[in-house]
C-alpha cells in the first residue's frame, strides 16, 4: 500500500490504544486496508504512556498481562496485514466528500477514507504539574515510568496517592536502591491492598507532606526537599521523581466534528455508528447506556465497528464474515 496521504485507505482509525490495534487486526482480516493515527509517539496509547509495566488482569485468556507484552502482542496481530502507522501526529480535522471523508492532520496532511472510527480513549491526556518540579522534567523528574531498568540501583521518590502512585511504588521496589512515597493528604485514593502491599513490600510513605524543592549535585538530581504539616522540613535522596499526580483529559479536535457528545465521550448505536456518517467509534471513548469500560469491552466494540464499517463500504459484503478460525 502506497501512502495513505497519496492513495487514501479504507478505513482510518484515530488511536493506536489496543482497541485500536484490535480493530486494525480485524479491519485487516476483513479485507480492509487500514491507516493509524495517535498524537503520542508510540502505540500503545494509554497503556504504552502509563503504565507499560502494570500487570492487567481482565482480558480474557491471560490470568495476568504485563501492559508493554499486551501491547508488543497487539502490533504484533495487527501487522500481519501492514496498518500504515501516522504516530507523533494529530487529527485536527474530517471533512465529508463525495467519495468519503478526509481527515487533515496537523501539519496540513489530508488523508481519504472510505471510514473512520475513533479509539481515542479517554482523548489527549496531560499530566498534571509538580510545582516544585518546575524545570526538571527530563532530568531527573518523570510522569510515566516506560522502562523499569533505567531505575535500578536509584533512590526514587513517588509523589501521589491514587493507584498510578501506587503501581510505580511496587514496580520500582524490587530493583531501586528505595522507593518513598508522598502524598500531601493522610488518606489515600489507591485501594487499601496496594498500599498494605507498599508499605509490606519496604516502601517508606509519608503523608500530610508537600515537595518543596528538587535539588541538584553536578547537575544531576540528587535530593527532594519536603514540608511536613506543622512544618518540620525533611529531605530524602532521589535520582529519580516520579510525578504522578493525574492527568487532565478532553477530546480536543473531536468535539468539532460534528459527533454527538456527553461527559467527553462520543454517544454511538448499537453498530457502533456516531451521529456522522461513516463516522464510527469504540473502546473508552465510546458511550451508550449499560456501558462497561474495559479493554475487554473494547475489543468487542473493535469487531461490532469494522463488521458494520464493511457494510457500510459494500453493501454486498456479510456482516458477519465467519470465524478466524475457519480462514486460511
Amino acid at each position: 500500500m502506497g501512502s495513505p496521504m497519496e492513495s487514501g485507505v479504507d478505513v482510518l482509525i484515530v488511536g493506536a490504544g489496543p482497541t485500536g490495534l484490535f480493530a486494525a487486526y480485524y479491519a485487516g482480516f476483513r479485507g480492509l486496508s487500514t491507516a493509524i493515527v495517535d498524537s503520542l509517539p508510540e502505540a500503545g496509547g494509554q497503556v504504552t504512556a502509563m503504565y507499560p509495566e502494570k500487570l492487567i488482569y481482565d482480558v480474557g485468556g491471560f490470568p495476568a498481562v504485563r501492559g508493554r507484552d499486551l501491547i508488543k502482542g497487539l502490533v504484533e496481530q495487527a501487522g500481519q496485514w501492514d496498518p500504515t502507522y501516522l504516530l507523533g501526529r494529530k487529527a485536527e480535522a474530517l471533512t465529508t466528500t463525495d467519495s468519503g471523508l478526509e481527515m487533515t492532520l496537523d501539519g496540513g496532511e489530508v488523508v481519504r477514507a472510505g471510514a473512520v472510527l475513533i479509539t481515542a480513549g479517554i482523548g489527549e491526556f496531560t499530566p498534571r504539574p509538580l510545582p516544585a518540579g518546575d524545570g526538571w522534567l527530563g532530568r531527573g523528574l518523570v510522569h510515566f515510568v516506560p522502562a523499569l531498568d533505567a531505575h535500578a540501583g536509584q533512590d526514587v521518590v513517588v509523589v501521589g496517592g491514587g493507584d498510578s502512585a501506587f503501581d510505580w511504588v511496587l514496580a520500582l521496589q524490587p530493583i531501586a536502591n528505595s522507593v518513598a512515597l508522598v502524598h500531601r493528604r493522610a488518606r489515600f485514593r489507591a485501594a487499601e491492598s496496594i498500599v498494605r502491599q507498599a508499605r509490606e513490600g519496604g516502601a517508606r510513605i509519608i503523608t500530610d507532606a508537600e515537595v518543596t524543592a528538587l535539588r541538584d549535585r553536578d547537575g544531576e538530581l540528587a535530593e527532594v526537599e519536603l514540608e511536613l504539616k506543622g512544618g518540620e522540613r525533611v529531605v530524602l535522596p532521589a535520582q529519580t521523581v516520579v510525578a504522578a499526580l493525574g492527568f487532565t483529559a478532553d477530546l480536543g479536535p473531536i468535539e468539532n466534528w460534528g459527533l454527538k457528545i456527553d461527559h467527553r465521550a462520543i454517544a454511538v448505536d448499537s453498530t457502533m455508528a456516531t451521529a456522522r456518517d461513516r463516522v464510527f467509534a469504540a473502546g473508552d471513548v465510546a458511550a451508550y447506556p449499560g456501558k462497561v469500560k474495559l479493554i475487554a469491552t473494547g475489543f468487542g466494540e473493535a469487531a461490532t465497528a469494522i463488521n458494520n464499517i464493511a457494510v457500510t463500504l459494500n453493501p454486498d459484503a456479510h456482516l458477519f464474515p465467519g470465524h478466524s478460525s475457519n480462514a486460511e
